[in-house]
């Protein structure tokens, strides 16, 4: 069986390497397709390397754009590959473009699509990864669910009899990677060495979604929730927060803050695993602190991770109670495992192979 992955941004790389590890066991012959919409190097080869990921068969270079741009050169791109390829599946992973855009393509040319992560819903109209996820949903032939919460929500839309419930795949390499830096402490760079940091008494934060970064009076009242606390903390800076405090004339270092560009996977899992707390908007960071174990508040109204918001390890919050809820104090109780056992890639494989095989 030939399946090609379409991967294009940070979080999908992370998910692709138990995959692409697992295929590889299972005797799948696995392509990738790496379409370029995240491009710098830190967020991408970085990942294909510490992870040890098979290179991309195809890099598609699309980079950044418009919504309707990105997406547009993404479908184009990636159309002529699978004419080329003739896969027998193309394996989508989340809810980026490029997920959105392998979606369209091969339901065009009546190709099998199997959604990894199906079934997350924020219900949230506003999120450009919601259209991308109920999209690609609806438009494959298997969904491969995290949760039993995911899989009630395709059960929901009347698509559970071609749902199948595999775990998360976050969790596999998430949990590899802790045991990993926890033997062997990564090394960091000058702007992190200088700081001061003392397990248990600093904070990660990344701060990189639209309706936060582009927002002039949230990300003020974010970044300067941030600078004042009391504790260090390490701001991991997306290329569209950088533009936007540069537009604004604000000093990302600044305060309780180090504003680093990026740092390797292995770097900020051990990193979460010793902070206080994690200050994000990112689905996938939630998700991972609460792997970890490590408190979690997430600058939205809403999360597609509900399960993290048990007994206090994530909370939502608005900008100005920022600083409340960081420096609460820790959950007592134990998190718990909704999100599998670190086995889901095998699963994957299993699930494809008497699918599609």
């Amino acid at each position: 069986m030939k399946v090609i992955s379409v991967v294009g941004a940070r979080p999908q790389f992370v998910k692709l390497a138990p995959i692409d590890h697992a295929f590889k066991k299972a005797g799948i012959e696995h392509l990738i397709a790496h379409t370029g919409q995240h491009y710098d190097p830190e967020m991408s080869q970085s990942f294909f390397d510490e992870l040890q990921i098979s290179p991309p068969d195809f890099n598609l270079g699309v980079g950044s754009g418009s919504h309707a741009e990105q997406t547009g050169d993404m479908m184009i791109k990636l159309e002529k590959i699978f004419l080329e390829t003739s896969p027998d599946l193309v394996l989508l992973y989340g809810d980026t473009n490029s997920t959105l855009a392998g979606a369209i393509a091969a339901v065009k040319l009546k190709i099998k699509i199997a959604h990894l992560e199906a079934g997350l819903r924020s219900f949230n109209r506003a999120m450009p990864e919601e259209h991308n996820r109920i999209l690609t949903d609806h438009a494959a032939d298997l969904l491969l669910a995290p949760t039993d919460v995911a899989i009630k929500h395709l059960t929901k839309e009347g698509l559970a009899e071609k749902s199948a419930m595999v775990g998360d795949v976050m969790v596999d390499v998430c949990l590899q990677t802790k045991v990993r830096v926890t033997s062997n402490r990564p090394e960091f760079g000058p702007e992190i060495s200088s700081v001061n940091l003392v397990n248990g008494e600093y904070f990660v934060a990344t701060i990189h979604r639209a309706e936060n970064a582009d927002d002039t009076t949230r990300i003020k009242a974010i970044i300067e929730s941030m600078q004042g606390l009391p504790a260090p903390v390490i701001l991991i800076t997306h290329p569209r927060l950088a533009a936007k405090a540069a537009a604004l004339g604000i000093n990302l270092s600044s305060g309780s803050v180090t504003s680093v560009k990026s740092v390797s996977y292995g770097q900020m899992v051990y990193l979460v695993a010793n902070a206080r707390g994690v200050i994000t908007d990112s689905g996938g960071l939630q998700k991972e602190a609460y792997i970890i174990g490590t408190p979690c508040t997430t600058i939205r109204t809403e999360t597609e991770w509900p399960e993290t918001l048990v007994d206090g390890w994530n909370t939502l919050s608005e900008p100005n109670d920022l600083a409340k809820n960081a420096l609460r104090s820790k959950p007592t109780s134990p998190t718990t495992l909704p999100y599998g056992d670190g086995h889901a890639a095998e699963r994957v494989a299993k699930v494809l192979l008497e699918n599609f095989s």
